[in-house]
Order: structure tokens, then C-alpha cells, then sequence
């Protein structure tokens, strides 16, 4: 089966062109031939040539090299990722390493074996296709970047844990600071980090996001770091990792609480040297990156039982937002209800669609253990039920089993109690450590680990 691949050859021997054209094109599915560099523009206004392959010397006797620069360079003006491999005389391969320089990929000598020719062009569209992956991210990245600019401005909720939150991102932003964010499911911790990278110094790169959680330990350096060419059986080309993708952008690690002990060993060693060398390679790359980590996970109760490494936690949480659940902001849920009634009334095409009063009060007394997410799709399902211009029933937006299992109003969590009790500890002790943690029967280290996990 041949390579789709479009491949332009530009020599001004018409033995060598035919010759190479009939290897070609039993291996890739566009090979096209031309002794004219002149006419070089007009093949592009065709074609978005992959790999193009060009001749240092156009003029007999002449080895100077000057016209494959040339040309080398009007290639480059027309499409800056071109992908160019010089076709040298062996006496000339100074001039090739020298073009190399301008912008040549690779080149290849007169005359070249077969086998050689065909691995420096699979090579050069391996290389071709990550530079238009990377791109491709950048050009998505910045559609993203306009939307989610609109989105951060509008960052739903005036309750004051959002505002320290929005308060937060505004002061770390601009910084290149590692950041951590903890918050249940839910409650939009990729929104955060996604609005700390729109705000900084990074804006224009890549954000790339990637889920721990779903990324299996065998497949998990080959993920994040790459992998080379035959490093393992299903290797059968190069590919870059995620960090390397990431270079001079944002990484977003989800669900980071979720590595065992010896992935987070191997995430720490590249994080402590921000270099990274891909699976089956001896070469180490260093990679600029900025750093969001985010979890649902009690780190600092798992550091305590051993479950997490401690040295890793410091590294990521040089700066720590929590994002509050649903429940401890319930003055913001009519702010969220009439957002996404807006962004769902258009999409079902329902425009005059409004929540009668009384329907919003009891949503705000509802537990929501989905948080944001939950209240998302329960205003998408009562857009969907509704057949007047207002919704006046609860079970449009909360179904009757979910009600049945938890009361609308419900009692505190132990958690909720805990923190409630360390707050109120801390405040009749006006704020001692010491005090606080005697009357409470823990040890200083104890308490701070709780206020940590509290958000205290």
C-alpha cells in the first residue's frame, strides 16, 4: 500500500528524475518532476507538497551551490514548514550542511541507494507531519484562547470562594508558577487552568491537556515523554510525548492523584529537570513548559499514608487554588442556571425560556454532588422537557429517583463538620496553631494537614 504523500523532485538531469520518479512512486501516492526551478511557484499553487527534493547545481559546471540556496529560500517564502531534501554531489556536502542551516531538512548524494533515499523521505514526512500537528494545536489553541477569553471575563458567580479563586488566577497568571488546583468532580478545575493559561505570558502557545486518569501505566512514559521507532513492538514510527508537544506552552495534568508511586517517581525526575527523553533513545531533550496540575484527590492525607510522594507534592503546588464545591456557593446557582438556560434555549431553538422564581430557590437547596456539571445537564435536560415559555417544576431539572435518595435539604457532611469545628476552634483561639490544636487533641502537623485539606 502506498504512503499518501505528495513529493515534488527538482533536478535539471532528466535521467536522474525519471529514474527517481519510477523508485517513488511505488511507494508514495503523488511524484512529480521537474527540471525548471523557475517553475517552482506555479507547482505549489497545485499541490501542498510534503517533501520537496532539490538540486544544489541547475547550470553545468557550476558547484557553488548558489542556486540551490536560492531556490531553497523562494521555497521557504512560499510555505515556511516545507520540508526540502538537497540532492549533492559528495564533494558538495559542505554546501548541503551549510543550507541545513538556511532551512534544508536533509539531503541525500548523487548517487544514492534506493533504500537510503526512501528512509530519508519517510524520516523527512515524519518530521513534516509534527510540524503541521504543532501548528495545528497553535491555530486551535488560539480559537480556543479567543473563546475562552470571553468565557474567563465572564467567569460565572459573584460569591465570594469564587471571587478568591478569580482573584487567585489574576495574581499567578502572569507568573511562570507551578500551580495546583483541588476541588471535587465537577466543579471546573480545567476552566481554571485553562484561564491562567489564557492570562499569561504563554497565550500564544499551546495548551496542552492531559488526563492521567485515563493513560494506563504501560503506556504512560511512551504518553508523556515519546517514544522512538521500533522502542517497543506497536513502535513503528517516532512520536513525540506530550511534554514535548508542550514546549514553550502550558501542560494541564488531570487527575494527577491518580499516578501509583513509581509513575510519580518518573513524572518528578522530569519535572525537577524539565528535560525528557523519549522511550527508546539515549538522547535527552529540554523542554520549557509551565506547569497546572489538578486532582479530586486528598493529597496531603495521601502524602501522610505514603500514597503520595511528598517531594512530588511540593514540586506542583507552588501555588494552590481550591475550587469550591457547588454547595458552599449557592448564591451563584441563579447566575449559572440563567447561563447555560441561555446557551441551551439557543441550541433547542427555545429563546423565550425563562425559571420561575420559586424553582430557583429550591435548586439553590439541593446538594448537587455533581456540582457545576450536574447543574449543566440538568438545565440542558429541563431546555429539552420544556413545553411552555417557563419551567416551573423541580423535576424538569432534578429527576424524582435522584430526590428519593437524598432529601433536597440535607445535614452536613463529617468533612463539612470538621472544617466548621476547625474554624470555629481557630477563631475562640483567635487564630493560635498551638491552642487551637490542644483544645482539638492533635498535634501542630495534624491541624495544619486538615486546615490544608479543609482550603483553611
Amino acid at each position: 500500500m502506498k504512503t499518501p504523500a505528495n513529493i515534488l523532485i527538482i533536478d535539471d538531469d532528466r535521467d536522474v528524475l525519471e529514474t527517481a520518479r519510477m523508485f517513488l512512486k511505488q511507494e508514495f501516492s503523488s511524484v512529480d518532476i521537474e527540471e525548471d526551478p523557475a517553475k517552482i511557484p506555479g507547482y505549489f499553487e497545485i499541490k501542498d507538497y510534503d517533501v520537496i527534493l532539490l538540486d544544489m547545481n541547475f547550470k553545468k559546471g557550476m558547484n557553488d551551490g548558489e542556486e540551490g540556496f536560492h531556490w531553497l529560500g523562494e521555497i521557504l517564502k512560499i510555505d515556511a514548514q516545507a520540508i526540502v531534501i538537497l540532492i549533492t554531489a559528495y564533494g558538495e556536502v559542505d554546501l548541503a550542511v551549510q543550507a541545513m542551516k538556511q532551512g534544508a531538512t536533509d539531503f541525500v548524494l548523487k548517487p544514492w541507494k534506493n533504500q537510503k533515499l526512501l528512509g530519508t523521505i519517510l524520516s523527512a514526512l515524519q518530521l513534516r507531519k509534527s510540524k503541521k500537528e504543532v501548528v495545528r494545536l497553535k491555530e486551535a489553541q488560539h480559537t480556543l484562547g479567543r473563546d475562552a477569553s470571553h468565557s474567563f471575563e465572564d467567569f460565572i458567580g459573584k460569591s465570594p470562594a469564587i471571587q478568591r479563586v478569580k482573584d487567585l488566577i489574576n495574581k499567578v497568571a502572569k507568573t511562570d508558577a507551578d500551580v495546583l488546583i483541588l476541588g471535587e468532580n465537577g466543579t471546573g478545575k480545567e476552566l481554571v487552568a485553562r484561564a491562567i493559561h489564557q492570562r499569561s505570558l504563554r497565550n500564544e502557545e499551546v495548551f496542552i491537556n492531559v488526563d492521567l486518569g485515563a493513560i494506563s501505566e504501560t503506556l504512560f512514559e511512551s504518553e508523556l515523554f515519546g517514544h522512538v521507532k521500533g522502542a517497543f513492538t506497536d513502535a513503528r514510527q517516532d512520536k513525540p510525548g506530550r511534554f514535548e508537544l508542550a514546549h514553550e506552552g502550558t501542560i494541564f495534568l488531570d487527575e494527577i492523584g491518580n499516578l501509583s508511586l513509581p509513575l510519580q517517581a518518573k513524572l518528578l525526575t522530569a519535572l525537577q529537570s524539565r528535560r525528557v527523553r523519549r522511550v527508546g533513545s539515549n538522547k535527552e531533550m529540554e523542554i520549557d513548559f509551565r506547569l497546572v496540575c489538578a486532582t479530586n484527590m486528598p493529597l496531603y492525607d495521601m502524602v501522610y499514608e505514603q500514597k503520595f510522594r511528598q517531594d512530588l507534592l511540593y514540586r506542583i503546588n507552588t501555588v494552590e487554588i481550591r475550587m469550591p464545591s457547588l454547595k458552599e456557593r449557592i448564591d451563584d446557582i441563579p447566575l449559572l442556571v440563567e447561563h447555560f438556560l441561555r446557551v441551551y434555549a439557543k441550541k433547542y431553538q427555545k429563546h423565550r425560556l425563562k425559571v420561575n422564581e420559586q424553582i430557583l430557590e429550591k435548586l439553590k437547596n439541593y446538594h448537587w454532588p455533581g456540582n457545576i456539571r450536574e447543574l449543566q445537564h440538568a438545565v440542558e435536560r429541563a431546555v429539552i422537557l420544556s413545553e411552555e415559555d417557563t419551567i416551573n417544576s423541580i423535576e424538569s431539572f432534578i429527576s424524582p429517583t435522584a430526590t428519593t435518595h437524598r432529601p433536597l435539604t440535607q445535614p452536613k457532611t463529617l468533612d463539612e463538620m470538621e472544617r466548621d469545628f476547625i474554624l470555629q476552634s481557630l477563631e475562640e483561639h483567635n487564630g493560635n496553631i498551638t491552642a487551637t490544636a490542644k483544645t482539638l487533641g492533635l498535634t501542630r502537623t495534624a491541624l495544619y494537614r486538615r486546615m490544608n485539606k479543609h482550603g483553611i
